[in-house]
């Protein structure tokens, strides 16, 4: 039950921050916005405010922004059709950029949590070769062979990048007075890389919790990315994929880890839905944002019945998609 919570969750999280993006963007842009709906199917309550209804609806698995002229052109210049291609290619990616906006925050949140590696020491491991060099739990590392150390990720860099048969120069403070120690890295066999013996301290800093929300948001988006072009080039295996029948077991496993971990999946999924929502399928939002281009580029040669027909095409191979990677999934569960 708790997982099944979690999940519902998780959707509504990653539809309605999405949604509304379309919803205040197309409203800036003076598009009128029929219907805001959450969740699909039959209607559980609706609130007229102004000219746009809001509504709930009983199956809480996706959502939708309803703008006036977005399925066929209108004769209104309130419409979606009438506007700009510049104004609908900003619409259309203010969904996209909501999900990024919920990674960021989702890792953020985690790290505020959890906290964030810092180069302040809470620790030294005895007889390391740190502990003989004199350097003491509390210690803040600043420099290491010359480098600006200002967080930890910068000291694990620069004790991998130690060459052998040197001696590593290390400054830190300590009682606001600076200090050096000069030593050699052990070579860790099980790990295969250099250590010094030093334990990283956390900090709940709300910066540095944001700045690191930012950075291990763009690294897992180049992961994804890499991984993307990886799946391209050697194509795809049935283990590569998941849908929501996966994303539930996944997210089951996430929750029993902690809430920072359900919160990592849960930046990680918002990515992926805002990468694979950009990719030029017709009936995405990246397949309109492209049939825009072509339009314009073909100087009207592509039409709006062009359009419908590989939308429609479009829209037949997700559904499509959709049963094959849910088969998969439940294929899955009971192998």
């Amino acid at each position: 039950m708790k997982t099944a919570i979690l999940f519902v969750v998780m959707l509504l999280v990653l539809v309605i921050p999405h949604e509304w993006g379309h919803l205040i963007v197309a409203k800036l842009c003076g598009v009128k916005v029929n219907e805001f709906s959450v969740g699909m199917g039959p209607l559980l309550f609706k609130r007229q405010k102004g000219e746009t209804q809001y509504s709930v609806r009983l199956l809480p698995l996706g959502g939708y922004c309803q703008l006036e002229g977005e399925e066929e052109a209108v004769d209104d210049p309130r419409s979606y059709s009438s506007k700009t291609p510049l104004q609908k290619i900003a619409i259309l990616l203010a969904g996209v950029t909501m999900n990024v906006i919920i990674a960021i925050l989702a890792v953020t949140l985690a790290y505020a949590i959890s906290g964030v590696p810092s180069n302040v020491l809470s620790g030294v491991t005895p007889d390391s070769p740190a502990a003989e060099a004199g350097i003491q739990e509390g210690d803040r590392i600043v420099e290491i062979d010359g480098t600006r150390i200002r967080n930890w990720d910068s000291v694990v860099t620069a004790v991998d990048g130690y060459h052998e048969g040197d001696k590593m120069e290390i400054v830190y403070v300590r009682d606001g007075k600076t200090y050096e120690a000069f030593l050699v890295p052990e070579y860790d066999k099980e790990n295969q890389r250099y250590m010094v013996g030093i334990i990283a301290g956390n900090t709940r800093d709300p910066l540095t919790c944001i700045r690191s929300g930012f950075t291990a948001t763009w690294q897992m988006n180049k992961m994804m990315l890499a991984t993307f072009q990886g799946m391209i080039k050697k194509g795809i295996n049935r283990d590569d994929v998941a849908g929501p029948v996966g994303l539930v077991r996944v997210v089951g496993q996430a929750s029993s880890y902690g809430i920072e971990s359900y919160l990592m999946l849960l930046a990680l999924v918002s990515l992926n839905l805002a990468i694979f929502n950009i990719i030029p399928i017709p009936g995405l939002d990246g397949g309109k944002i492209f049939f825009i281009i072509l339009k314009v580029i073909s100087g009207g040669r592509i039409n709006d019945d062009m359009e419908y027909k590989a939308t429609v095409a479009g829209m037949v191979l997700l559904l499509t998609l959709f049963v094959v990677i849910t088969c998969n999934d439940i294929m899955n569960i009971f192998n």
